[in-house]
Protein backbone atom coordinates (compact mmCIF):
# COMPACT_ATOMS: atom_id res chain seq x y z
CA UNK A 1 0.00 0.00 0.00
CA UNK A 2 1.57 3.11 -0.55
CA UNK A 3 0.63 6.30 1.42
CA UNK A 4 0.75 9.73 0.65
CA UNK A 5 3.15 11.87 2.93
CA UNK A 6 2.17 14.68 4.87
CA UNK A 7 5.24 17.46 5.26
CA UNK A 8 8.14 15.07 6.20
CA UNK A 9 8.62 11.79 5.59
CA UNK A 10 8.82 8.02 7.41
CA UNK A 11 5.41 8.47 9.10
CA UNK A 12 3.99 6.20 11.43
CA UNK A 13 1.09 6.85 12.99
CA UNK A 14 -0.62 6.45 16.53
CA UNK A 15 -4.79 5.36 16.07
CA UNK A 16 -7.16 3.49 17.86
CA UNK A 17 -3.88 2.04 20.72
CA UNK A 18 -1.63 0.90 17.79
CA UNK A 19 0.87 1.75 15.75
CA UNK A 20 0.85 2.24 11.92
CA UNK A 21 3.29 2.67 9.39
CA UNK A 22 2.13 5.16 7.00
CA UNK A 23 -0.32 8.51 6.68
CA UNK A 24 -3.02 6.02 7.63
CA UNK A 25 -6.78 7.59 7.51
CA UNK A 26 -8.03 8.76 10.84
CA UNK A 27 -11.10 11.01 10.14
CA UNK A 28 -14.34 10.25 8.55
CA UNK A 29 -16.36 12.47 6.56
CA UNK A 30 -19.12 13.70 9.17
CA UNK A 31 -16.67 13.98 11.90
CA UNK A 32 -17.30 17.15 13.55
CA UNK A 33 -13.57 17.95 12.91
CA UNK A 34 -13.50 17.50 9.40
CA UNK A 35 -16.17 19.44 8.22
CA UNK A 36 -16.29 22.30 10.98
CA UNK A 37 -12.60 22.75 12.04
CA UNK A 38 -12.57 21.62 14.92
CA UNK A 39 -8.76 20.32 15.43
CA UNK A 40 -6.21 21.05 17.72
CA UNK A 41 -2.33 19.44 17.82
CA UNK A 42 0.58 20.13 19.20
CA UNK A 43 4.15 19.82 18.17
CA UNK A 44 7.59 18.29 19.73
CA UNK A 45 10.89 17.63 18.61
CA UNK A 46 12.99 14.45 18.83
CA UNK A 47 16.33 15.38 17.71
CA UNK A 48 20.18 14.21 18.76
CA UNK A 49 18.45 11.88 20.66
CA UNK A 50 16.23 14.02 22.66
CA UNK A 51 12.74 15.08 23.36
CA UNK A 52 12.88 18.46 24.93
CA UNK A 53 10.24 19.87 27.10
CA UNK A 54 7.61 17.00 25.70
CA UNK A 55 5.52 17.29 28.57
CA UNK A 56 4.50 20.97 28.13
CA UNK A 57 3.55 20.16 24.46
CA UNK A 58 1.67 17.25 25.59
CA UNK A 59 -0.03 19.73 28.47
CA UNK A 60 -0.54 22.19 25.77
CA UNK A 61 -2.51 19.72 23.17
CA UNK A 62 -4.60 19.19 26.44
CA UNK A 63 -5.31 22.49 27.35
CA UNK A 64 -5.86 23.44 23.31
CA UNK A 65 -8.77 20.51 23.47
CA UNK A 66 -10.52 22.50 26.84
CA UNK A 67 -10.60 25.50 25.11
CA UNK A 68 -12.11 24.27 21.81
CA UNK A 69 -14.80 22.34 24.36
CA UNK A 70 -13.47 19.18 22.88
CA UNK A 71 -12.75 16.27 25.63
CA UNK A 72 -9.28 15.24 26.42
CA UNK A 73 -8.99 11.71 26.63
CA UNK A 74 -5.22 11.32 27.25
CA UNK A 75 -3.01 12.22 30.06
CA UNK A 76 0.55 13.39 29.62
CA UNK A 77 2.01 10.55 31.24
CA UNK A 78 -0.08 8.43 28.40
CA UNK A 79 0.81 10.47 25.74
CA UNK A 80 4.75 10.68 26.59
CA UNK A 81 4.66 6.66 27.07
CA UNK A 82 2.91 6.43 23.63
CA UNK A 83 5.31 8.83 21.65
CA UNK A 84 8.69 6.98 23.27
CA UNK A 85 7.17 3.96 21.58
CA UNK A 86 6.67 5.28 18.40
CA UNK A 87 10.32 6.96 18.60
CA UNK A 88 11.62 3.85 19.07
CA UNK A 89 10.67 3.02 15.51
CA UNK A 90 13.51 5.19 14.18
CA UNK A 91 16.72 5.49 13.98
CA UNK A 92 18.30 7.02 17.10
CA UNK A 93 19.91 9.51 14.80
CA UNK A 94 16.50 11.10 13.28
CA UNK A 95 15.10 13.81 13.47
CA UNK A 96 10.87 13.86 14.24
CA UNK A 97 8.45 16.04 14.39
CA UNK A 98 5.78 14.53 16.88
CA UNK A 99 2.26 15.73 16.68
CA UNK A 100 -0.53 14.67 19.09
CA UNK A 101 -4.20 15.54 17.89
CA UNK A 102 -7.47 15.88 18.95
CA UNK A 103 -10.72 16.44 17.39
CA UNK A 104 -14.45 16.77 17.96
CA UNK A 105 -16.46 13.25 16.39
CA UNK A 106 -19.86 14.45 16.92
CA UNK A 107 -22.22 17.83 16.93
CA UNK A 108 -24.23 19.15 19.69
CA UNK A 109 -26.24 22.18 19.64
CA UNK A 110 -27.73 22.97 16.27
CA UNK A 111 -24.86 20.50 15.15
CA UNK A 112 -22.22 23.32 15.59
CA UNK A 113 -21.15 23.05 19.51
CA UNK A 114 -19.11 19.67 19.76
CA UNK A 115 -20.25 17.57 22.42
CA UNK A 116 -18.69 16.65 25.02
CA UNK A 117 -16.78 13.01 25.70
CA UNK A 118 -16.49 11.04 22.84
CA UNK A 119 -13.02 12.47 21.01
CA UNK A 120 -10.64 11.46 18.36
CA UNK A 121 -7.09 11.26 18.76
CA UNK A 122 -3.98 10.55 17.15
CA UNK A 123 -0.18 10.70 17.31
CA UNK A 124 1.64 11.43 14.05
CA UNK A 125 5.44 11.21 13.77
CA UNK A 126 7.48 12.07 10.82
CA UNK A 127 10.97 12.29 10.13
CA UNK A 128 11.36 16.31 9.67
CA UNK A 129 15.60 16.80 9.79
CA UNK A 130 16.51 19.96 11.44
CA UNK A 131 17.82 22.76 9.60
CA UNK A 132 21.46 23.39 9.28
CA UNK A 133 23.67 25.40 11.54
CA UNK A 134 24.23 28.21 8.82
CA UNK A 135 20.20 28.99 8.13
CA UNK A 136 18.49 32.06 8.37
CA UNK A 137 14.97 33.16 7.51
CA UNK A 138 14.31 36.63 5.76
CA UNK A 139 11.30 38.57 6.58
CA UNK A 140 8.71 40.89 5.09
CA UNK A 141 5.36 42.68 6.40
CA UNK A 142 2.20 41.10 5.44
CA UNK A 143 -1.24 43.10 5.23
CA UNK A 144 -3.02 39.93 7.38
CA UNK A 145 -2.91 40.46 10.85
CA UNK A 146 -2.60 38.13 14.33
CA UNK A 147 -6.54 37.58 15.30
CA UNK A 148 -7.47 39.09 18.80
CA UNK A 149 -9.87 36.18 21.48
CA UNK A 150 -12.92 38.02 20.94
CA UNK A 151 -12.81 36.88 17.54
CA UNK A 152 -10.42 33.45 16.77
CA UNK A 153 -9.33 31.21 19.81
CA UNK A 154 -5.71 32.28 19.45
CA UNK A 155 -5.41 30.59 23.02
CA UNK A 156 -5.13 27.29 21.06
CA UNK A 157 -3.39 25.49 19.01
CA UNK A 158 -6.04 24.88 16.59
CA UNK A 159 -5.79 24.09 13.39
CA UNK A 160 -8.81 26.83 12.32
CA UNK A 161 -5.91 29.16 13.19
CA UNK A 162 -3.89 28.10 10.13
CA UNK A 163 -4.80 29.53 6.95
CA UNK A 164 -4.78 33.01 8.25
CA UNK A 165 -0.94 31.88 8.62
CA UNK A 166 -0.74 30.61 5.07
CA UNK A 167 -2.10 33.58 3.45
CA UNK A 168 0.19 35.53 5.30
CA UNK A 169 3.27 33.03 4.34
CA UNK A 170 1.91 33.00 -0.07
CA UNK A 171 2.13 36.46 0.19
CA UNK A 172 5.85 36.29 1.90
CA UNK A 173 6.96 34.03 -0.64
CA UNK A 174 5.34 35.98 -3.31
CA UNK A 175 7.47 38.90 -2.16
CA UNK A 176 10.72 37.03 -2.78
CA UNK A 177 10.92 36.38 1.09
CA UNK A 178 10.70 33.08 3.55
CA UNK A 179 7.77 34.04 6.02
CA UNK A 180 6.41 37.26 7.13
CA UNK A 181 6.57 39.58 10.56
CA UNK A 182 3.22 39.67 11.64
CA UNK A 183 1.52 42.59 13.40
CA UNK A 184 -1.41 42.35 16.23
CA UNK A 185 -5.08 43.79 16.10
CA UNK A 186 -3.20 47.19 17.43
CA UNK A 187 0.09 47.27 14.73
CA UNK A 188 2.61 46.11 16.92
CA UNK A 189 4.09 43.26 16.20
CA UNK A 190 3.22 40.25 17.29
CA UNK A 191 5.61 37.52 16.00
CA UNK A 192 6.15 35.82 12.23
CA UNK A 193 3.57 33.76 10.53
CA UNK A 194 5.10 30.35 11.86
CA UNK A 195 7.14 30.92 15.07
CA UNK A 196 7.63 33.53 18.17
CA UNK A 197 10.60 36.26 17.45
CA UNK A 198 13.33 38.49 19.24
CA UNK A 199 15.24 41.40 18.51
CA UNK A 200 18.77 42.16 19.88
CA UNK A 201 19.43 46.08 20.38
CA UNK A 202 21.99 47.53 22.57
CA UNK A 203 22.93 44.31 24.40
CA UNK A 204 18.99 44.19 25.52
CA UNK A 205 17.33 41.06 24.05
CA UNK A 206 13.68 42.07 22.98
CA UNK A 207 10.48 39.85 22.43
CA UNK A 208 6.86 40.94 21.89
CA UNK A 209 4.54 41.10 25.01
CA UNK A 210 2.64 38.49 25.66
CA UNK A 211 -0.85 40.23 24.67
CA UNK A 212 -3.50 37.31 23.82
CA UNK A 213 -2.64 37.58 20.27
CA UNK A 214 -0.57 34.96 19.59
CA UNK A 215 0.82 31.92 21.46
CA UNK A 216 3.68 32.38 24.08
CA UNK A 217 5.73 29.30 22.85
CA UNK A 218 7.11 26.50 24.87
CA UNK A 219 10.35 27.40 22.88
CA UNK A 220 9.87 30.99 23.62
CA UNK A 221 9.91 30.86 27.65
CA UNK A 222 12.31 28.14 27.50
CA UNK A 223 14.87 30.65 25.25
CA UNK A 224 13.56 33.68 27.69
CA UNK A 225 14.72 31.27 30.98
CA UNK A 226 18.12 30.26 29.75
CA UNK A 227 19.02 33.50 28.23
CA UNK A 228 18.08 35.44 31.43
CA UNK A 229 20.35 32.61 33.53
CA UNK A 230 23.07 33.48 31.20
CA UNK A 231 22.91 37.13 32.17
CA UNK A 232 21.64 38.48 29.36
CA UNK A 233 18.88 41.29 30.00
CA UNK A 234 15.45 39.77 28.12
CA UNK A 235 12.64 42.01 27.93
CA UNK A 236 8.92 41.68 26.80
CA UNK A 237 8.37 44.20 25.09
CA UNK A 238 5.80 45.89 22.70
CA UNK A 239 7.02 46.21 19.33
CA UNK A 240 6.96 47.96 15.87
CA UNK A 241 8.15 47.21 12.92
CA UNK A 242 10.90 50.15 13.37
CA UNK A 243 12.35 48.34 16.51
CA UNK A 244 12.90 45.75 14.03
CA UNK A 245 14.56 48.02 11.39
CA UNK A 246 16.87 49.20 14.27
CA UNK A 247 17.86 45.69 15.67
CA UNK A 248 21.45 44.40 15.54
CA UNK A 249 20.05 40.79 15.72
CA UNK A 250 17.05 39.36 14.94
CA UNK A 251 15.63 35.47 15.37
CA UNK A 252 13.05 33.20 15.73
CA UNK A 253 12.28 30.67 18.68
CA UNK A 254 9.49 27.49 17.51
CA UNK A 255 9.54 23.89 18.06
CA UNK A 256 10.27 23.24 14.04
CA UNK A 257 13.37 24.54 14.35
CA UNK A 258 14.03 26.01 17.91
CA UNK A 259 16.50 29.09 17.13
CA UNK A 260 16.59 30.41 13.85
CA UNK A 261 18.29 33.69 12.58
CA UNK A 262 16.84 36.28 10.20
CA UNK A 263 19.49 37.63 7.64
CA UNK A 264 16.64 40.23 6.61
CA UNK A 265 13.88 42.40 7.07
CA UNK A 266 12.61 43.66 4.16
CA UNK A 267 15.68 46.51 3.35
CA UNK A 268 17.22 45.78 6.31
CA UNK A 269 20.25 42.89 6.82
CA UNK A 270 21.22 41.45 9.91
CA UNK A 271 24.37 39.54 10.92
CA UNK A 272 24.03 36.36 12.29
CA UNK A 273 24.65 37.26 15.48
CA UNK A 274 25.69 35.95 18.77
CA UNK A 275 22.87 36.07 20.75
CA UNK A 276 21.24 33.58 18.43
CA UNK A 277 24.21 31.33 18.48
CA UNK A 278 24.09 31.05 22.31
CA UNK A 279 20.48 30.63 22.49
CA UNK A 280 20.66 27.68 20.77
CA UNK A 281 23.50 26.55 22.28
CA UNK A 282 22.16 26.84 25.59
CA UNK A 283 19.13 25.19 24.17
CA UNK A 284 20.61 21.75 23.76
CA UNK A 285 22.75 21.79 26.80
CA UNK A 286 19.93 21.91 28.87
CA UNK A 287 18.09 19.63 26.97
CA UNK A 288 21.29 17.10 27.02
CA UNK A 289 21.48 18.18 31.21
CA UNK A 290 17.77 16.88 31.72
CA UNK A 291 17.81 13.75 29.33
Amino acid sequence: MVFAMASGTNVKTYFEGEWHDGDVLVMRAADHGSWLGTTVFDGARFAYGLTPDLDEHCQRVNDSADVLGITPTHSVEEMMEIVRDGIDLYARDAAVYIRPMYWAIHGGHMAIVPKLGITGFCICLEELPMPPLTASLSLTTTQFHRPILATALVNAKAGSLYPNNARMLREALEKGFDNALVADAMGNVAETATSNIFMVRDSVVHTPIANGTFLAGITRRRIIKLLRSDGYDVRESILTFDDFHSAEEVFATGNMSKVMPISRFDDTHYQLGVVARRARELYWEWARATL
